[in-house]
């Protein structure tokens, strides 16, 4: 990691800061080594960041303090692996089991995926537990077992080892207590630190907007899109993203078996649903930017991977490499853990669906143990919600919108009485918007999904 420079005084660059001047490179690294060290006080880490995020940083220091991050702890070498190499970064958000749908059609179509997955909290679900709830499933890989996974099936998915961007954890558990997660900046510079230091040469990213998204505004999320994508350029990776919409669950399993069972059953048939799309959106913007193909090109050779059933053969490579039960793309829902308790919820009166919040979701799901309140908190991969609705749909009064898995009697009543509440139905169904309301390439944002 950079030095801290000597000399600097801490009081001095957060009085800087506070009046709205643009830091210098070496004034950063001097209060990220300062902070870690010992030499820079909580406190003033603290205001320092504080001072950021009222007066915000420029896109300058946002790069900066990517790879003063960056290069904190070790970094991943991946250039003795064949193929354009991909990593894959979502902000979060429920439902959404894209990764493990993305990982193995791009590597059935030529590239090498090592994607540093991160677990849930909150609302949000993480893809480490997704993968924890398969029977003897690994994700505690150190370097030498992800790149040989990697190398021998194309895609491995794994946990950040604690030799990567440690400072990236320090700030961030800083941020966490002071109130200043919410800068743009900040949130750029801790997403693109990992993905400079996991090292593949292609990043794509997934930032969501909406209920259920960290950024609730599209606008917000496109702004956050663009810093990433233009931290990644600067850093001579090929970069770009894509904005989605979290407004309602992505998919419709909410729940660590529940989703994999929902990635298995969506792989053994024709792409279809939101997930599907996004997914596919996801893995052609991947090989349109690792390979230089068109976007059309792109999108054919991905879904011919899909309905073949090589990308879910791939799948249960990856998941056998990493000591994991590969029986569950064969039959999940015989493999995977279940919740002794699953209860329908009845639509309380005929209608169209217009609007099932994702956020509210999520926490019916996480309350019934599918999530975590605090770090720390353990997960029951087998609890969970099933929607069988989604916005735009007419159901019947009396038919199910969504199935509850529960350990117990009492707590899928809960659910089911949030849920039937939570999904609110009119007279007319809401016109059905695609989830990808932006692309972001090489600094240039348009609206809508990419070309095919």
């Amino acid at each position: 990691m950079t030095a801290p420079v000597r000399g600097l005084r801490p009081a001095a660059s957060i009085g800087r800061k506070r009046d709205g001047h643009e830091l210098t490179r070496e004034e950063l690294a001097a209060f990220v080594g300062g902070y870690l060290d010992g030499s820079v006080s909580e406190g003033q880490m603290g205001a320092m960041l504080m001072a950021g995020v009222l007066r915000g940083f420029s896109e300058a220091e946002a790069f900066a303090l990517t790879e003063i991050l960056a290069q904190s702890g070790e970094q991943l070498d991946l250039s003795g692996l064949a193929g354009p190499t991909v990593d894959k970064h979502s902000t979060g958000g429920v439902a959404d089991g894209t990764t493990l749908l993305v990982a193995p059609l791009l590597a059935c179509c030529g590239a090498t995926v090592v994607k540093l997955s991160g677990r849930g909290l909150g609302h949000t679900g993480g893809t480490l537990d997704k993968l924890e709830a398969i029977p003897g499933m690994n994700v505690a890989l150190d370097h030498a077992e992800m790149l040989r996974v990697a190398g021998e099936v194309g895609c491995v998915v794994a946990g950040q080892t604690e030799r990567l961007v440690p400072a990236d954890r320090a700030l961030y558990a800083l941020r966490d207590v002071t109130g200043t997660v919410e800068s743009p900046a900040l949130i750029a510079s801790s997403v693109m630190s990992k993905k400079l230091a996991a090292g593949a040469g292609t990043i794509v990213l997934d930032v969501k907007a909406g209920d259920g998204a960290f950024m609730a505004g599209e606008d917000e999320a496109g702004a956050l899109a663009e810093l990433c994508v233009s931290i990644g350029e600067r850093a001579g990776r090929r970069c770009s993203a894509l904005v989605t919409a979290m407004d309602e669950p992505l998919g419709h399993a909410v729940g660590g078996a529940l989703e994999v069972a929902e990635v298995v059953e969506l792989l053994s048939a024709p792409p279809s649903g939101r997930l599907a799309e996004v997914a596919l959106a996801l893995a052609t913007e991947a090989l349109v930017s690792a390979r230089s193909m068109s976007p059309s090109e792109a999108h054919e050779a991905l879904v011919g991977c899909w309905t073949s059933g090589d990308a879910l053969d791939r799948l249960g490579h990856m998941i056998e490499e990493q000591g994991g039960d590969a029986r569950v793309c064969a039959d999940p829902r015989a493999v995977l853990p279940a919740a002794p308790v699953a209860r329908e919820v009845p639509a309380p009166a005929g209608g169209a669906v217009t609007s099932a919040p994702a956020r509210a979701i999520g926490e019916v799901a996480a309350d019934l143990g599918s999530g975590r309140a605090h770090k720390g908190d353990r997960v029951d991969p087998a609890v969970g919600v099933e929607m069988r609705v989604e916005v735009g749909d007419v159901v019947a009064a009396g038919a199910a919108i969504a199935v509850v898995h529960a350990r117990d009697e009492e707590a899928a009543e809960r659910a089911a009485s949030r849920l039937a509440h939570l999904v609110t139905l009119g007279e007319e169904a809401p016109v059905r918007r695609c989830p990808v309301r932006r692309h972001v390439r090489s600094g240039r944002a348009g609206n809508g999904p990419p070309s095919r």
